[in-house]
């Protein structure tokens, strides 16, 4: 009885130094290699949200312009716009921490399929549909069934760990490559009567001139579905040890461990924390998503730049081209030199610079016209898109890193996504509201919705300095 034997805590503490990725001694210097079929199948699934998202960015101020309902008034176009962007996030909101916890029980895979399914089905409806009520529908059949982000991001937790998540980190990157793609289709695609003549001459297409670019995200959708179905191997992630990227309180093969955990749970600081932040940026982001197309479509005289469809669909691309590109070479070596929490603050930051910049351009074109001090502002404001893009994956490492184990990940990302949908939810129709407002009782100038903006970005960047420097801590 004398001789040595390990307690049951000496085992735990053995145990938790395994389990532990901030353990120096554990964590191995060189990077695990990533399983790259699974990671390119769960990134084509990322891609069509934004293809899907952004494509109706062109021409939706002009869809809603061709109305009824705004009786000719163009300055009303953005409370209805504003409406229908924001009616998706109403219904995401109500249902995706569901899916989430869903996919902790029944496997990612199921809900991805049926997510995919419901963008497929809504794009066409959106692209079928001839009244403001329609349009709203065919959104909200968009957000009540995506479940798809909330389930991604989890997936991509379990595929990866503490020495390659901010190379295998590509989600933002994918983001933004369906964000080249999308402002193309739709901007060139819209009206195709109008554009391809001979090709598009049947009364359909006048009918229905917003179906073309529907329908070919909607094949987007089609294709991503048959790969989630052919490749996507869900055995990939029961087999690894992902407890390795989780801090846990529980001894090892506790319920709290090895299963999903209740929500009041998740209900504490450490996860809450990196939620709110995540909600913050996503506030600003979703304003400055509503707010461009708005400025840009808008006739100078009241408030925008005057572009077309096919022009503001090429300039969003391009800021979708600066932002991959740049995510995908840069984003890993800032955050190895600059550290997550220095980095999500400069993104956040430059929101700030961004809102300040639309008055600035509008004078110059109210002025002196599209100028080339107008393209170089622009450019700026492009310029800092990539900043703000980065902030988005160092969000991504707070909340992934806040999980107690790896079965509650699908419902940390479903209420972080849940938190991020009512803002969003909030965010385009009070952003283009507002501008509506501004711009037709002339409040300062019609400048004041970026005052606001401006404000709300200061006030919220107190959340991004309560994190701690290394996500997890």
């Amino acid at each position: 009885m004398s001789q040595t034997v390990k307690t049951s805590s000496e085992n735990y503490d053995d145990e938790e130094l395994r389990l532990l990725p901030d353990s120096l001694s554990d964590v191995p210097q060189k990077p695990t290699p990533l399983p790259k079929i699974q990671i390119v199948t769960l990134l084509l699934t990322c891609l069509i949200e934004p293809i899907a998202a952004q494509s109706i960015l062109p021409y939706i101020n002009q869809l809603v312009s061709e109305l009824d309902i705004i009786g000719g008034d163009t300055r009303k176009v953005g409370y209805y716009a504003g409406l229908i962007e924001s009616l998706f996030f109403v219904t995401e909101a109500l249902t995706v921490l569901q899916w989430g916890r869903m996919s902790d029980r029944v496997g990612r895979k199921p809900v991805l399929l049926l997510g995919t399914f419901g963008l497929c089905l809504s794009m066409l409806c959106f692209g079928l549909s001839r009244t403001f009520w329609g349009l709203v529908l065919s959104r909200c059949v968009t957000g009540a069934l995506n479940g798809n982000i909330g389930v991604t991001k989890s997936m991509m937790g379990e595929l990866t760990d503490a020495t390659n998540r901010a190379q295998g980190l590509l989600m933002p990157m994918t983001w933004y490559i369906g964000a080249v793609i999308g402002p193309v289709i739709g901007g060139s695609l819209s009206r195709p009567q109008d554009h391809f003549p001979r090709l598009f001459a049947a009364s359909f297409w006048v009918d229905y001139p917003y179906f073309l670019p529907c329908l070919v995200a909607a094949m987007f959708a089609t294709l991503t579905f048959m790969m989630i179905l052919l490749l996507l191997n869900e055995e990939t992630l029961r087999g690894g040890d992902y407890g390795a990227i989780y801090e846990t309180d529980g001894p090892p093969g506790s319920k709290e461990l090895d299963g999903p955990v209740p929500l009041k749970s998740l209900l504490v600081h450490k996860v809450l924390l990196p939620i709110t932040c995540y909600g913050s940026i996503s506030a600003v982001q979703i304003a400055v998503s509503a707010l461009q197309p708005l400025f840009y479509s808008t006739p100078i005289e009241d408030g925008g730049l005057g572009f077309t469809p096919a022009m503001i669909g090429f300039w969003m691309s391009c800021q979708g081209v600066a932002n991959g590109i740049i995510q995908a070479f840069f984003f890993a070596p800032l955050i190895s030199k600059l550290g997550p929490k220095t980095l999500f603050r400069i993104g956040h930051g430059a929101y700030a610079v961004t809102f300040g910049l639309f008055p600035v351009i509008h004078m110059i074109a109210r002025r002196s016209g599209i100028v080339w001090s107008v393209w170089a502002l622009l450019s700026c404001q492009l310029f800092l898109s990539v900043v703000q893009g980065m902030s988005f994956s160092c969000a991504f490492l707070y909340v992934t890193a806040s999980a107690p184990n790896p079965k509650a990940l699908g419902a940390v990302n479903g209420l972080s996504q849940t938190t991020v949908s009512a803002v969003r939810a909030i965010g385009p129709a009070l952003a283009t509201s507002m501008f509506a407002y501004c711009v037709e009782h002339n409040v300062l100038g019609g400048y004041a919705i970026y005052l606001v903006m401006i404000a709300i970005t200061l006030a919220t960047s107190r959340f991004i300095a309560m994190l701690p420097v290394e996500p997890g801590k």
